[in-house]
């Protein structure tokens, strides 16, 4: 099963394009499309939440495999305020190494072919040197009421499909690894009591699995699993799935919870970072945005160490440690990409970094 986010700035035709590929399911401040017409079953994300919730384009991001960044026609012009969010659409997608992904260039029915070519060149200039310098650029219109609607989506589906394939095979490798969840959803079902949604990240999760879902470090016990909702007996790597778990209500979970055998759960953070160029220097007390797989919260500069020397500031560009505090309790692995954000800059991404 392949995931893909379609993300992009508003009016980018991201959410037209994701219900043009699948039928409309949960929807909170991301909205599920899901197709299982295909042979191959996918389910599509649309953070509609984004641009004023950061927290909706990095949980489309972390539970997909497949990144579309929807750029409109003045998508990157200087004169238009919105570009600013394809830009950080971009910076967010390079911080967090996202391995494969499609450049839609949306709305060709309302733009000239040379303007294309020259959004192109542009587009090419500013993934240079990032993890989607090599990405394809496809042109399509999003409009319904076009002459030709949709024009140009087959092919998108079928780069989709090219990519699925490599995908599946990473997956399969990552099945020998333990069983991990990432839940984006959790509410009680009369007579079924607790149901989340979400997506194995890692391993195979069964059904009867007893297990346990963190930061809450509690037993439970996997009652059922649905994916497309047709009930089954295990998930591999990638599955998006509905599981029914016993020892656990809906009101004690929240996004981002894990289930799994095993994970780190703290509230304070030592992680060597790399600050990104299109940031502010960092300074020591300032209050910066941690998200790590689907969680996010507020964390203060403590500390800051460069080459092993105490500093009070690190400017972009730099590779430094530093000692963050926060007030809840996160769960993450060792091999989890934490991100850092300055949410009181138009471009909010400030950075990466890995627990040591």
């Amino acid at each position: 099963m392949t995931n893909v986010a379609i993300i992009g700035t508003e009016k980018s035709g991201r959410t037209s394009l994701a219900a043009n590929l699948g039928k409309k399911g949960t929807s909170s401040d991301i909205t599920m499309y899901n197709n299982d017409k295909e042979s191959r079953k996918m389910a599509f994300v649309d953070p509609h939440g984004y641009p004023k919730a950061l927290k909706s384009l990095i949980t489309s991001l972390n539970i997909s495999d497949i990144a579309i960044l929807c750029v409109p026609p003045d998508g990157l012009n200087r004169d238009n305020p919105a570009s600013v969010h394809t830009g950080e659409c971009i910076v967010a997608l390079d911080l967090l190494g996202f391995k494969h992904g499609i450049i839609a260039l949306t709305k060709s029915d309302s733009t000239h072919m040379y303007a294309v070519d020259e959004l192109k060149k542009k587009i090419k200039l500013m993934t240079a040197g990032t993890s989607l310098q090599d990405w394809e650029c496809i042109s399509l219109n999003t409009n319904k009421g076009a002459k030709n609607p949709f024009e140009g989506v087959e092919d998108l589906k079928a780069k989709i499909s090219e990519i699925s394939e490599k995908i599946e095979a990473e997956q399969d490798e990552l099945n020998n690894l333990p069983a991990r969840v990432f839940i984006d959803h959790a509410f009680n079902v009369t007579g079924k009591g607790c149901v989340v949604l979400g997506v194995v990240k890692q391993g195979i999760s069964k059904d009867k699995d007893k297990t346990k879902i963190f930061p809450l470090d509690r037993d439970i016990e996997i009652r059922s699993i649905q994916s497309h909702d047709v009930d089954i007996d295990s998930a591999p790597t990638g599955t998006r799935v509905g599981m029914r778990l016993k020892n656990v209500q809906a009101k004690d979970i929240e996004r981002g919870f894990i289930i799994s055998d095993k994970e780190v759960v703290t509230t304070d953070y030592t992680l060597k970072c790399n600050i990104s160029k299109f940031t502010r220097a960092i300074e020591t007390s300032s209050v910066l945005h941690l998200f790590v797989g689907l969680q996010s919260e507020p964390v203060r500069v403590e500390k800051i160490l460069v080459d092993g020397q105490e500093v009070k500031e690190v400017k972009p560009r730099s590779t430094c440690v530093l000692e963050l505090s926060g007030n809840k309790k996160v769960a993450y692995s060792k091999e989890d990409r934490f991100l850092l954000a300055n949410l009181d800059l138009p471009q909010r991404f400030a950075g990466y970094g890995f627990s040591k």
